[in-house]
């Protein structure tokens, strides 16, 4: 017999490292000379998108085109340290060290401009299409190879380095206050489960998220974070076991150490909740771990809707399953 069960589970998470520790991004804008703005960052790229974010913002803040922008990361002889590619932290500390030092090497750009364009203030220019412009007068107007040029003929090079500290205070031992983490996110998942009496075999067949991102920068890497989360916490709910015995890896392959396919992962229908973070690039918050951790609790949830037995040990094995099942008769 099979037996359907709903389950809920919600969470909140903390960007960055937290209690107080330091939690340094940096990031160096230069114009190149073929015009395109490049942008230094120690940011790993892991499948979290952040090579894809960080160029979004630069774009954003110079209005040319993601294609015009040159992202440097993963080598320390040519990129500023930005921290760890965990703690979910990426896009909202190393977003906003982008932020600052794009837009100051905006301000040095005017500057730049004024000057060729023998303007008295850079009150009034507007970027767009590589081009500097007078937004009252656009006739007036210099593109970022020429201003490249200008600054090689002078031997210099434009660029700009900014850095951005995450808000931490460490927590108090004694009274256990103190605000350890800033931003904050939250989510709330659903998932409806079948699972089978006779082989203790579950299936999730239904799940919803619901996930706060601030404000989603790219809605469909989103989206993304959001499928490879939920598959992950499908996995560690129902599937993975490394199984320690005498401190050895009993499960140490993959015909042994068995993760989900998309076989065994819905149709997920996704919610993105904005409500931008005064304090983030453009509103964004991280969303790298938090999309994962109501999963499993959201499935055990389910799995005691459906035959009352409430699973305290993951994964919820068929075993363990049927074990509960039994005991309850």
């Amino acid at each position: 017999m099979k037996r359907r069960g709903k389950g809920i589970a919600a969470s909140f998470y903390g960007t960055g490292y937290g209690n107080g520790f330091p939690d340094v991004s940096v990031a160096t804008v230069g114009l190149e000379d073929d015009g395109k703005v490049s942008i230094s960052v120690g940011a790993s790229e892991v499948g979290q998108g952040a090579k894809t974010i960080l160029c979004q913002i630069g774009a954003e803040v110079l209005g040319i085109n993601i294609d015009d922008v040159k992202i440097v990361h993963e080598d320390s002889n040519e990129t500023p340290d930005s921290g760890t590619a965990a703690a979910s932290r990426q896009t909202y500390n190393t977003g906003n060290a982008v932020k600052l030092a794009v837009e100051a090497f905006k301000k040095r750009l005017f500057e730049a401009a004024k000057e060729y364009l023998k303007l008295n203030t850079s009150l009034g220019l507007e970027t767009k299409n590589k081009e500097v412009y007078l937004k009252m007068f656009p006739q007036k107007r210099i593109c970022f190879e020429k201003i490249a040029q200008n600054f090689k003929d002078n031997g210099k090079k434009l660029i700009v380095t900014e850095s951005f500290v995450a808000q931490t205070t460490e927590m108090d031992a004694d009274t256990g206050q103190g605000a350890p983490y800033w931003p904050y996110t939250f989510n709330c998942y659903g998932v409806e489960v079948e699972v089978d009496t006779e082989t203790g075999k579950v299936d999730v067949i239904r799940a919803v998220c619901a996930q706060d991102v601030g404000r989603a920068i790219n809605p469909s890497m989103v989206e993304g974070q959001i499928d490879g989360g939920f598959a992950m916490g499908v996995g560690y709910a129902l599937f993975e076991d490394i199984i320690l015995n005498d401190g050895k890896i009993k499960n140490n392959k993959f015909s042994k150490y068995i993760i989900p396919t998309s076989f065994d992962i819905p149709k997920i229908e996704k919610i993105i909740i904005e409500e931008p973070e005064s304090t983030g690039p453009f509103g964004a918050k991280g969303i790298g771990e938090p999309v994962m951790i109501p999963v499993a609790p959201a499935i055990l949830n389910a799995i005691y809707d459906a035959v009352g037995v409430r699973i305290t040990e993951l994964p919820a094995s068929p075993e363990k399953i049927l074990k509960g099942i039994n005991e309850r008769e």
